[in-house]
């Protein structure tokens, strides 16, 4: 598994509840900027209209040598989910705060995957505790490590 783009904002600023793979839609040139990496999930989201999935906000440059196929980098690209997941992923997000939340694009042997996820807004003073934590835990590793 090859992982191309990460997007670590978003477990910074939602609790991650559950997490599924989903293919995505894609022209010829955009697969290529892919396996180049150029991509980018930041501020990108889920939506979901009529029963189908689309991703937004997801930035994929054009392809160098693409001239006049290239694609609009940020358009509305669908995603690849079987109707109980989607009609699942519904259902979750009626509850109140909760959103779905793109986490990484990789490929999975030689198809373009991208992990998505159910997530729950933090708060400013959750954001404050998980760094606390993750400084806590850092530190004790390091003192392990200087123990050895």
């Amino acid at each position: 598994m090859k992982i191309i783009a990460q997007n670590k904002k978003a477990r910074h600023d939602y609790f991650i509840l559950n997490t599924i793979e989903a293919g995505i839609e894609l022209k010829g040139t955009e697969i290529k900027s892919i396996r180049n990496g150029q991509c980018n999930l930041k501020d990108s989201f889920v939506r979901i209209k009529n029963g189908e999935a689309f991703i937004e906000n997801m930035h994929i440059s054009p392809y160098k040598e693409g001239n006049i196929f290239n694609v609009d980098p940020r358009r509305t690209r669908k995603l690849l989910l079987h109707k109980k997941e989607i009609r699942k992923l519904e259902k979750e997000i009626m509850q109140e705060g909760l959103t779905i939340v793109p986490l990484q694009l990789y490929f999975n042997t030689s198809k373009a995957k991208l992990e998505i996820a159910v997530a729950k807004g933090k708060k400013n003073y959750d954001k404050r505790q998980s760094l606390k934590e993750k400084d806590m835990k850092r530190d004790i590793d390091k003192a392990l490590k200087n123990a050895y």
